[in-house]
């Protein structure tokens, strides 16, 4: 009865003071949207049809991330539980939509409390984070709230499939997958297009590439790739096979810089 209540009169609803939304998320898009349901690929449907989607996490795949399916199954009832029936609002900025019209945000349950789904979804480990390129918002919220989970061990994390690749072990198995890739830049070479190598056979060790078109967005940034050589850092993405394992890396944001432990060691 309540939520019937609160799909009636969204004019009430609307007079609610707004609650404070994280520093990082964009401006507000739409607020207090009523769920009527959650696709199967994630995305929330609205009453009046309009589809947000959850920008800068990824959810368990199942098949797909060669993965058992539950966690997949799990994700999605997790987040069928805290969305479906309920009123969002979606935070967004250009650009607001994908190719098929969905208004790709931040979204956060207004009212019962205030719950930001992407921060749920990723400290329950129940999804990673996947940062596009042209939306980069939250992107050390995002990051902190997987490590949480991932230092615990929950959801996701407690399985091989999910588990942090080490870059000297990446394997023809993990072709086409998602994955979170970690290990030392061994030597960095920077021309149209950037290579950081994690081994010295590029023939066949681990390689993180950046594309010419990319490489506008590190210039941007003013981050020059050949600084990571010697670093210990963590990418992700799909990896692919050419001669050997590959990420392409579309911005800085797609590279973690890590503690190195050997500068501690006398």
């Amino acid at each position: 009865m309540v939520k019937a209540v609160y799909f009636l009169v969204p004019a009430l609803l609307a007079a609610t003071p707004a609650r404070a939304l994280p520093a990082c998320a964009p401006p507000v898009e739409i607020a207090n949207l009523a769920i009527a349901r959650v696709e199967q690929n994630g995305v929330l449907v609205a009453t009046d049809g309009r589809a947000p989607k959850l920008e800068g996490i990824r959810l368990p795949a199942g098949a797909l991330d060669k993965a058992p399916a539950s966690w997949a199954d799990a994700a999605l009832s997790e987040l069928r539980d805290l969305a479906a029936g309920h009123l969002v609002t979606v935070t967004a900025r250009a650009p607001k939509q994908d190719r098929y019209g969905r208004v790709r945000g931040q979204i956060f349950v207004t009212d019962d409390g205030e719950v930001w789904l992407q921060d749920v979804l990723l400290r329950k480990g129940l999804a990673r984070v996947a940062i596009a390129p042209d939306r980069r918002e939250c992107t050390k919220e995002l990051y902190a709230a997987e490590a949480y989970a991932r230092a615990r061990h929950v959801g996701i994390w407690s399985q091989p499939a999910y588990a942090v690749r080490d870059a000297r072990h990446v394997s023809g198995g993990d072709l086409g997958t998602f994955q979170i890739v970690e290990g030392r830049v061994v030597n960095a070479s920077v021309k149209s297009r950037a290579y950081l190598n994690f081994g010295t056979d590029w023939k066949k060790d681990f390689t993180a590439t950046i594309a010419p078109d990319d490489m506008k967005t590190f210039r941007t940034e003013g981050v020059d790739p050949a600084s990571y050589a010697g670093k210990m850092v963590r990418v992700r993405g799909i990896v692919e096979w050419h001669g050997g394992p590959e990420i392409e890396i579309a911005s800085p944001d797609d590279i973690e810089v890590l503690p190195d432990l050997r500068a501690g060691q006398k």
